[in-house]
């Protein structure tokens, strides 16, 4: 009974960790905080069906996906959005088929670090203007705080985040962004432009309500390759923790099998309303520090998810937390999501003087940044997975000269 305790105290612990990055995504495009805590629970349970509980790994809310799915809201509602999310899942399914036919040299020739990299950088600047607005307190046109408390509010919290990403200590720096929101959220508490009638109106218990997806194959096609980058990422993370638990599991349960679990985790997540989950570097931070790799501490950490859910006046709370202070938060968030795509090239040591790779870098960064749409008859491509399928192709057809 102490042990189970002990191992349920753990998984509160794994969920804290996680639980800032992975209530900010749907905070940030929109959609129900509640049901991307129900989907990561659900998305790491069917991890773990899976993988037969073999992997210390906890999906959460991927960022990848915010920019698509501010995009596809805005084109083309929240019900096909969802089933383009839906759809995003079977990206991890092809992969995973990719590397038990030809293993993982298939995946990096077909996306080597030229093309991931500035992929990843479209990912994190295709939200900066989303981000420079909430800073400053607009939502939209409308300038929703007074734009001196906003700028105060989202500089705060910017700093704070900042401060504790680079001095913080070991545990401190696995939840920075928890941090930089809490306390900009105390600094909103004090300069009394929170609004905590929600919060008080709201019940206890309630049911998390469920959006029903709406079958768009324009929207699917456009999420699709979004997956590309979190699918690498995977592959990446299941790596990371085997490093940290001295275990291969690209072997035992197999690559394939992690990936059919992340892909039916994002299948699920986008079913019940949530955004895509992945695996979460700052859950792999967390076992590393505590030593303790216990793939049922995973298993409460999901089932806590899943009960907080539930919490209605929760979830009225974090539906109080102000515009200025999420901004902040973005303006770290999203730059350093494009500079993991430049790492991306500097790890793999890119030479841009080549022809082939300049011209790779620069096409996606432009059509991807520029907002480019590629219309076939009904079906549309555009951002992430536009730029993505370009350099793909560049790099597939492109002869490598000096």
């Amino acid at each position: 009974m102490l042990q189970q305790t002990k191992t349920a105290i753990a998984g509160a612990q794994i969920l804290f960790v996680a639980f800032g990055a992975m209530v900010l995504v749907p905070l940030l495009t929109g959609l129900n905080p509640a049901l991307a805590l129900l989907g990561a629970g659900i998305g790491t349970l069917l991890f773990q069906l899976i993988t037969k509980r073999k992997v210390p790994i906890f999906l959460g809310s991927s960022f990848a996906f915010i920019a698509p799915i501010i995009a596809a809201k805005a084109q083309w509602g929240t019900g096909a959005t969802l089933f383009g999310l839906f759809a995003a899942g079977f990206m991890y399914f092809i992969f995973a088929a990719l590397i038990r036919w030809r293993g993982l040299e298939a995946v990096h020739k077909l996306l080597p670090p030229i093309v991931i990299g500035p992929v990843i950088m479209v990912i994190g600047l295709s939200v900066a203007g989303s981000a420079s607005s909430m800073a400053v307190g607009k939502s939209g046109d409308v300038q929703a705080v007074e734009y001196g408390t906003a700028v105060m509010l989202s500089a705060f919290t910017f700093g704070v985040t900042v401060l504790v990403t680079v001095f913080g200590s070991k545990m401190m720096k696995l939840i920075p962004i928890l941090i930089g929101v809490a306390s900009g959220y105390i600094a909103a508490l004090c300069v009394d432009i929170v609004d905590f009638q929600a919060v008080l109106d709201a019940p206890w218990f309630a049911v998390p309500e469920l959006t029903k997806p709406e079958v768009n194959w324009s929207a699917a096609l456009f999420m699709l390759p979004v997956a590309i980058a979190p699918a690498i990422e995977h592959i990446g993370g299941i790596m990371a923790i085997g490093a940290v638990t001295g275990k291969d599991y690209t072997k035992d349960p197999g690559l394939d099998k992690t990936l059919i679990g992340d892909g039916l985790g994002v299948c699920a997540a986008g079913l019940l309303g949530g955004p895509p989950v992945t695996t979460y570097g700052e859950v792999t931070g967390a076992v590393m520090i505590t030593k303790n790799s216990n793939p049922v501490i995973m298993t409460w950490a999901a089932i806590f998810a899943i009960c907080m859910a539930f919490f209605g006046k929760f979830n009225a709370f974090l539906a109080s937390i102000p515009l200025p202070v999420m901004g902040g938060v973005m303006l770290l968030l999203f730059g350093t999501i494009a500079s993991l795509g430049l790492k991306t090239l500097i790890d793999a040591r890119v030479d841009l003087m080549r022809p082939k790779n300049l011209v790779i870098v620069s096409s996606t960064l432009t059509i991807g940044l520029g907002g480019m749409a590629v219309k076939v008859g009904d079906v549309a491509f555009a951002g992430v997975g536009l730029c993505a399928l370009v350099a793909m192709v560049l790099n597939a057809v492109l002869p490598d000269r000096e």
